[in-house]
């Protein structure tokens, strides 16, 4: 090969005319490959002088001691976010105590999707972390084609197969909701994270829960989506007061997005909570910081972490079987309602 570069698994699938995926089944023995392309793959193999990666790392433990904390999002929203700076401490100090290497991927583009794929299919890590699951990704559904221990922070829907570590978001947001109504406030509109994800539906189905319990009709023209940043939680606010301007209370499926309602409804002169009452959800360092200081339910997000490595550290490790964990929330009340 030009400048002897050693072949990789890209290498080999071009050869034998297959995906990599296809490649990683025969490396791994699946029987997931029919018998022309396992020898196709197989004679790319040898022709190539192909080595897998987890072969000349882990010729003992056929182990990397790494897992990969995959999150699809970008570089500035991984930074503004305190979900995500929380989360990787729970992670990294859980992988500490065992001793594994954690590597971050983000995965923004089909090239790093492509890059993620090949790690994989190399086995360059022992297990996935996956984080901001949304129904439609193909990552988890590839992770559990390819045989590799994979944990989600949350899950896709409630019939969820693999491993996750989640909130109880139905439940928190419901009792965020309940506070509102026994405090008086009739008109409660909701800021909703994606409904493409699990915590988006499941956090505008506690809205509706509360509503329900209370027998007081849900107004679904109450109802904005936002994607759980404090841009978004802007805009929502405005439609919503737009359309609804006797609305006096939001629950906001984020602190971020509180934090945008809170700016916006300053813009339009109400007063929190005089006026409109307000509530997050997170309980992350900024509802202690904002004007007034925010109502909102508080998630175990470096808990979150920490449980998930546990978890993949003990099916990668010791061959546990996959766990299913959901974390309590509780409402922390504040002066924003």
């Amino acid at each position: 090969m030009a400048g002897n570069r050693r072949p990789t698994i890209k290498t080999v699938a071009a050869r034998a005319g297959v995906g990599r995926t296809t490649v990683s089944r025969v490396v791994n023995g699946s029987d997931l490959v029919s018998a022309d392309a396992r020898s196709r793959v197989l004679a790319a193999i040898k022709e190539l002088n192909y080595v897998p990666n987890s072969v000349a790392r882990g010729l003992v433990t056929n182990r990397t001691n790494a897992v990969a904390l995959v999150i699809p999002e970008s570089e500035s929203r991984l930074g503004s976010e305190p979900f995500f700076a929380a989360l990787i401490r729970g992670v990294s100090g859980a992988l500490a105590e065992s001793r594994t290497q954690l590597q971050l991927m983000l995965v923004r583009d089909q090239a790093e999707r492509d890059q993620l794929t090949e790690s994989v299919a190399a086995r360059r890590v022992d297990g996935v972390l996956l984080v901001s699951v949304h129904a439609e990704d193909r990552l988890p559904g590839m992770l559990e084609e390819m045989g590799l221990p994979t944990v989600l922070a949350g899950r896709r829907d409630a019939g969820e197969q693999l491993s996750y570590v989640n909130s109880d978001n139905a439940s928190g947001a419901a009792a965020a909701v309940r506070h509102l109504l026994h405090s008086g406030r009739t008109r409660i509109a909701t800021i909703t994270g994606p409904q493409d994800m699990d915590v988006g539906r499941s956090r505008l189905a506690g809205w509706r829960t509360a509503h329900h319990e209370a027998g007081v009709p849900a107004d679904e023209l109450l109802v904005e989506t936002g994607d759980f940043t404090e841009e978004s939680g802007g805009r929502a606010m405005r439609s919503l007061l737009e359309r609804a301007p006797d609305l006096d209370a939001v629950f906001a499926a984020s602190d971020l997005m509180a934090v945008g309602a809170l700016a916006e409804l300053r813009r339009w002169k109400r007063q929190v909570p005089g006026d409109v009452a307000v509530v997050g959800f997170e309980d992350s360092v900024l509802a202690r910081h904002t004007d007034p200081p925010l109502t909102t339910v508080r998630q175990p997000v470096e808990e979150l972490g920490r449980t998930m490595a546990r978890i993949l550290t003990d099916i990668t490790q010791h061959g546990a079987p996959r766990q299913q964990i959901t974390l309590p929330t509780e409402l922390v009340v504040r002066e924003s309602s």
